[in-house]
């Protein structure tokens, strides 16, 4: 009979008292112990004196994670956290109500230099970008109050059928009784105001623009849907607890969402920009950057609802042409619908490293690519790269999987020409880009 291996003994619950390094990404600060452990500090800024508990890791893991649960020397960049439910151990929603707004998007700045460096070997001037991180129209508030943004909130039910959202890297929940960042037309739900028994997640649309209320059931295993008497009129969905897919209850099934003076139909809880100025800014961003000229040829990667290939299609007018390709039947189905008035638009459903390659497309004039949170990739970044585009725009959630693209499109001919982030989610450490590429030109 063989013993079962040893474990090595956990180090949750230790406290060391450490001076803090630099922010890192995802929402915490470097700090190492006398030890020379290294620890991932959360609830901390750059420069400070704390006492940090572990929370994660044990003798042999490579780093710790910690939360600081005593600051000894603060940071001139701190306040006082405006949420009661934010601090060590409680909502994960947010990784900076303790610092001043400035400071974070200082801090977000520092991480894409960061990741841009390691990653892609580029300083912030080789990637045409100046190092500032610019706040969404309506974000610069008076200090000690929280930009109202978020215009989609998950949150997360207990057994008992309390609301609240969940713990950093966990599935526990954290009562609430107000989220500070929700949307004006999310609170105006009232969803922290009511017992939700049986179920798993609500999820609280409002919609920009068009007024637009929806809320999004899913229940735990074997229970019934509550009866949904809200004080606004709201459209009610369902998660099917089989097979994942959304069914609607009653009311619309889809929500209208407004940016580049159009309506676009996004269904069944689709992907949609959160900040309410988040579409907007991010399609300036990019036709900016494109400079789309009449008759040109282009390609919407991972088009969603169509945003970006509805801005192209009004640009390269009725001799240009656009493509969009999509991975969300639902999505696809919405494209297709917002984007019926332009002849010459053509949405593809599947991945695109499947589709694009069927399509025979050997040369486009310009490229939208809006990946998901894990990048391009290299394969995908190697096609695009063949198709010998004047310029690419490059819309991305995450500044790693950014930086890594950015040095397979340098492997291919492509560099960065300009570069641009955005604070599209205050008080958390995510961060907005958009890269401009073009191709390197030869020697003569």
């Amino acid at each position: 009979m063989q013993n079962a291996p040893e474990t090595s003994p956990s180090l949750v619950g230790e406290e060391y008292e450490v001076e803090v390094g630099p922010v890192a990404h995802g929402g915490h600060c470097i700090a190492r112990t006398d030890e020379g452990r290294v620890l991932f500090v959360r609830h901390t800024l750059p420069g400070e004196k704390v006492v940090a508990r572990v929370t994660e890791g044990d003798e042999d893991s490579r780093f710790l994670r910690a939360d600081a649960v005593s600051i000894i020397e603060a940071s001139k960049d701190r306040v006082e956290a405006p949420c009661p439910f934010s601090g060590p151990g409680r909502c994960g929603g947010c990784d900076w109500q303790h610092a001043k707004p400035g400071a974070q998007r200082r801090f977000k700045g520092e991480v894409i230099a960061e990741q841009l460096q390691r990653l892609a070997g580029l300083t912030p001037e080789e990637a045409g970008w100046d190092g500032t991180v610019m706040p969404a129209e309506g974000d610069k508030l008076p200090p000690g109050q929280v930009p109202q943004w978020r215009t989609r909130v998950q949150y997360a039910i207990d057994e008992a059928g309390h609301v609240g959202l969940r713990r950093h890297r966990s599935h526990e929940v954290e009562p609430i009784e107000h989220c500070m960042i929700a949307a004006e037309g999310v609170s105006e739900l009232g969803i922290e105001e009511r017992l939700w028994e049986g179920m798993e997640t609500v999820e609280a649309i409002a919609a920009s623009g068009s007024g637009d209320r929806q809320v999004i059931l899913t229940p735990r295993p074997g229970a019934r849907l509550p009866l949904v008497e809200l004080d606004k009129p709201v459209s009610v969905l369902r998660v099917d607890e089989k097979d994942g897919g959304v069914h609607r209850v009653h009311g619309r099934a889809f929500v209208r969402e407004r940016a580049d003076e159009r309506t676009h139909r996004v269904g069944n809880g689709g992907f949609w920009q959160v900040h309410p100025q988040a579409a907007d800014t991010l399609m300036r961003a990019v036709m900016q950057g494109l400079l789309p000229r009449k008759g040109d040829m282009a390609l919407d990667l991972y088009c969603g609802v169509g945003l970006f290939a509805g801005a192209l299609a009004d640009r390269v007018g009725d001799k240009g042409a656009v493509l969009g390709i999509e991975t969300g039947k639902r999505a696809v189905e919405d494209a297709r619908h917002n984007l019926q008035q332009f002849d010459r638009v053509r949405i593809e459903h599947g991945k695109v490293d499947a589709v694009l390659p069927r399509t025979g497309i050997d040369s486009v004039d310009l490229i939208v690519l809006d990946p998901p949170r894990a990048g391009a990739g290299k394969q995908t970044v190697r096609h695009l790269a063949s198709l010998g585009a004047r310029r690419i725009a490059y819309v991305a959630c995450d500044p790693a999987a950014l930086a890594r693209d950015i040095a397979y499109f340098a492997e291919s001919g492509y560099k960065p020409r300009t570069l641009r982030a955005f604070d599209l989610f205050p008080m958390t450490h995510h961060v907005e880009c958009v890269a401009i590429l073009e191709p390197v030109k030869k020697d003569a």
